[in-house]
């Protein structure tokens, strides 16, 4: 599709686009722990982190590791780019899905 239909590859992965739907709901700065996400989305951690992987790389999420006291912590949160990708997203399946004007009956 050349027309300015094409999705995001990074975001059409089916679980990716479960991880970006679950984070696009947070407000803009807020973020969520590592297994607060997992259980939510009933992934693996090792295939989680994959998904997010490919994400931060995107520019998409931004995880922050950190310590709570002496525990360890992971914290996700959506970007900018990766909530306007996503709104991009959003747009461009509502338009692949709209019937076409341009379909003719063919007698």
């Amino acid at each position: 599709m050349t027309d300015g239909t094409e999705l995001d590859p990074v975001i059409h992965a089916q679980a990716r686009l479960r991880v970006v739907s679950a984070l696009s709901v947070l407000r803009e700065d807020d973020r969520v722990t590592f297994p607060r996400l997992q259980d939510s989305l009933r992934m693996t951690a090792g295939n989680l982190s994959v998904h997010l992987r490919k994400l931060e790389d995107a520019g998409y999420v931004e995880v922050t590791k950190t310590h709570q006291g002496r525990t360890p912590a992971t914290f996700v949160r959506l970007t900018r780019r990766g909530r306007l990708a996503f709104e991009q997203y959003q747009e461009t399946l509502q338009a692949l899905l709209r019937p076409s004007s341009t379909l003719e009956e063919t007698p």
